[in-house]
């Protein structure tokens, strides 16, 4: 049965013991092993959003609610973070630096996230996430840090071009993912 204070502490209890994402994977994995026990605890989402579920210098757990076929641009964390996918599918393409690109990056790879499935993201990974599905895709994500505060990259979908992570345009990506309502 999910119960998201011992995720909470199952976290902070895996960080205590191993500063890498290892241990937080694991309890990420059975976290969501069981979708439905989830969603009963956190409730059925009815729109996309970004939920604080626990946040702190060193750890922050977020529930992301990504809208239908909704995309986010290629961006980076500098942090790990593990992705816990409990309802519809989260799709992942992961990007590097070109050599003297000058802030350009190419894509070197994918990873479709799917219910049940956690998946570790080191410290350095570009990617950048699409929902393909016609409805919402619910996923746990759990950062090695403050993920609100650090100084983060972002790249025109474009121009493949960097520039400076921008929170408050990433926010309204996922307002702009909800139907409008009468």
């Amino acid at each position: 049965m999910f119960d998201l204070g011992r995720l909470i502490e199952d976290c902070q209890s895996a960080l205590a013991a191993d500063r890498s994402h290892r241990l937080i994977r694991e309890t990420v994995a059975r976290a969501v092993s069981e979708p439905m026990e989830v969603l009963k605890a956190l409730g059925e989402p009815k729109r996309a959003h970004i939920q604080k579920l626990h946040h702190a210098s060193d750890l922050t757990i977020l529930n992301v609610i990504w809208g239908p076929s909704m995309t986010i641009m290629p961006h980076n964390h500098q942090m790990w973070a593990v992705i816990g996918v409990y309802s519809g599918r989260e799709d992942n393409i992961f990007w590097r630096r070109l050599p003297e690109g000058h802030g350009r990056i190419e894509a070197v790879g994918a990873r479709a996230l799917c219910a049940r499935d956690a998946e570790p993201l080191g410290r350095n990974i570009i990617h950048s996430v699409a929902n393909p599905i016609p409805r919402l895709t619910s996923a746990i994500h759990v950062y090695g840090g403050d993920f609100f505060a650090a100084e983060r990259s972002e790249w025109d979908s474009e121009t493949l071009t960097e520039g400076r992570f921008d929170a408050e345009r990433a926010m309204r990506r996922f307002e702009e993912a909800n139907p409008i309502s009468s």
